[in-house]
């Protein structure tokens, strides 16, 4: 097998896949194709187009190491802004052609005679691959609760992640159940519109202020060595965010900071007790913004913390009898990205069934390979979440993968095979690391969990120990045949 013949087919052209794509045609792999079930590449970012959608992470960081030129017009990317720079790099560096567009994946199989995965079109065409990677991201599947009456309700509801542009909302009263990262995003945009603004709080979030500094732009060499300057702080920054997790002292402190914040901007006893968490900082997702607690002290706004347990014709309802007429229910209640690669079926050697294979949780090592499913790679797999830039993660696993195709294109390798004792003793070093952190606080469940309470998402150190661990691919770790 060698370079030219080895066909390799991915699942998605969000930034995984365009990003592995740039990575193997530098390393001459020419024969790979994108399989994207959308009409444009993207992911999250051409699906998320709610008012106000931006990414939390400074854009010189949520970025390509290699594609670092790109005038970003402001310090945290905007999704349109976004976009286009995914756009701007399927373009730049010719991945367009290789991507099949409206071709929606339902299935992968493994035929262990020919050593290679016969992947399921939703049109009904199979398509043969010597090495499979899926991109699909996690994030890619809205969770709206299924609440009783919810089909009754009279009017407009939607979730953020499909947001309704032909919805007027001005002067209507709007609902919005769910107070995550997208709802503080486009309630501080929608509340001047809005008659009456109704936030059904499950739970308050630790909200803190956003960076303000200008974007280094880089359009000289003095520039640039600014520019990467800008990304070195930046993450920095990041590992110290991800250090907080596993220190008490550090924890305490950012807690009393915010605390301390709160206090300043939430004059109201009342409003400042709902918003104030239970739970420590860092074991749910840190949210920034600097037009969130704002938006909430308008007269137009009313924050609720009762759990919503029922939608009728009109309106919403509390568990304490509580009734509210809405005209608009938008759903702020975020993704199941615990449910990896759903809805793809994935049948690994001996007819396994990746679901069955995770029925106790979704595991990997090092968050891209599963033993039992050879020749099958995952970005934005188990426990490779981050709190700083998904992108570097996704370079580090671009690189791995490429690796593993070098070893593949040889002709007396046709299937690498991840040794299962290889996959147990990582995943128990994982969870151990994770057992240290705040991550696992008890008062408090977040996605980052699966429903038995095992963190499945996050990564347990830094990311410069992410990079290193996967470098290059040790062929120890695997089986050939």
């Amino acid at each position: 097998m060698t370079s030219s013949s080895l066909d390799i087919a991915i699942i998605g052209a969000g930034f995984g896949g365009i990003g592995l794509a740039v990575q193997l045609k530098r390393a001459g792999f020419d024969n790979f194709t994108i399989f994207e079930r959308a009409t444009d590449v993207g992911g999250v970012w051409r699906d998320n187009t709610y008012p106000g959608a931006a990414c939390d992470v400074p854009s010189r960081m949520y970025s390509f190491s290699f594609e670092q030129e790109f005038p970003w017009s402001e310090r945290f990317g905007q999704q349109p802004e976004i976009l286009t720079y995914l756009k701007h790099c399927a373009e730049k560096f010719g991945i367009l052609p290789q991507i099949r567009f409206d071709t929606e994946i339902r299935d992968a199989a493994f035929d262990a005679e020919t050593n290679k995965w016969r992947v399921s079109t939703a049109g009904g065409e199979d398509v043969m691959a010597d090495l499979l990677v899926s991109a699909v991201g996690l994030f890619n599947q809205p969770f709206i609760p299924d609440l009783p009456g919810r089909k009754n309700f009279g009017g407009p509801q939607f979730h953020s992640s499909c947001w309704d542009h032909d919805c007027s909302l001005d002067g209507k009263t709007v609902a919005v159940i769910g107070t995550g990262a997208s709802a503080i995003q486009f309630v501080p945009e929608i509340a001047p519109r809005v008659g009456r603004l109704l936030v059904f709080q499950r739970s308050p979030q630790y909200v803190l202020p956003r960076d303000v500094r200008p974007v280094s732009q880089g359009r000289t060499v003095l520039d640039s060595m600014g520019r990467r300057l800008d990304r070195l702080c930046i993450y920095v920054e990041q590992e110290k965010r991800t250090r907080r997790r596993g220190s008490p002292r550090m924890t305490a402190q950012g807690q009393a900071a915010f605390l301390a914040r709160l206090e300043s901007e939430i004059p109201d006893p009342e409003l400042r007790w709902k918003l104030t968490p239970s739970y420590p900082l860092g074991c749910k997702r840190v949210l920034q913004s600097n037009d969130w607690y704002p938006a909430l002290l308008r007269d137009n706004v009313e924050v609720i913390d009762r759990p919503v347990t029922q939608i009728d014709a009109t309106g919403v309802s509390t568990g304490d009898g509580g009734h509210f007429d809405t005209d608009v229910i938008i759903y702020g209640t975020g993704f199941t990205p615990t449910k990896y690669l759903t809805p793809l079926t994935i049948t690994g050697m001996d007819g396994t069934d990746l679901n069955q294979a995770w029925r106790e949780g979704a595991e990997a090592y090092l968050g891209m390979t599963v033993a039992g499913f050879p020749n099958f790679f995952m970005m934005y797999g188990p426990n490779t979440n981050i709190a700083g830039s998904i992108i570097y993660m996704l370079e580090s696993q671009a690189r791995y993968i490429v690796s593993a195709a070098r070893l593949l294109r040889g002709q007396r390798i046709g299937r690498l095979a991840l040794r299962k004792p290889v996959q147990d003793a990582f995943n128990r070093q994982v969870q151990d690391r994770l057992g240290a952190t705040v991550l696992v606080a008890d008062t408090c469940h977040s996605y980052f969990q699966d429903p038995s309470g095992k963190v499945t998402t996050q990564w347990p150190g830094f990311m410069y120990q992410y990079r290193r661990l996967t470098r290059r691919i040790r062929r120890s770790d695997f089986e050939f045949a």
